[in-house]
């Protein structure tokens, strides 16, 4: 994850994620990775609309932003 959390710092690269939370609600979020820490890093979190810090810990799924697929598209 360290890997990946730095490649998006680097590039600006938008992630999405499944998190979760201190109170154990699972969340889905796009983010913009802005600093890492050891145990957290610091992101703009797209649905909050304001930078956020996350326990690398609590992340239980992280990576692109994935394509939607579309019904009919061609491959």
């Amino acid at each position: 994850m360290n890997g990946l959390l730095k490649r998006a710092l680097e590039s600006g690269e938008i992630l999405e994620m499944i998190y979760l939370s201190d109170k154990n609600q699972l969340t889905h979020r796009k983010i913009k990775v802005i600093e890492i820490y050891s145990d957290t890093f610091r992101a703009l979190c797209f649905v909050r609309r304001q930078p956020r810090i996350f326990k690398k810990s609590n992340v239980l799924s992280i990576g692109p932003v994935r394509k939607k697929f579309r019904e009919g598209a061609a491959s």
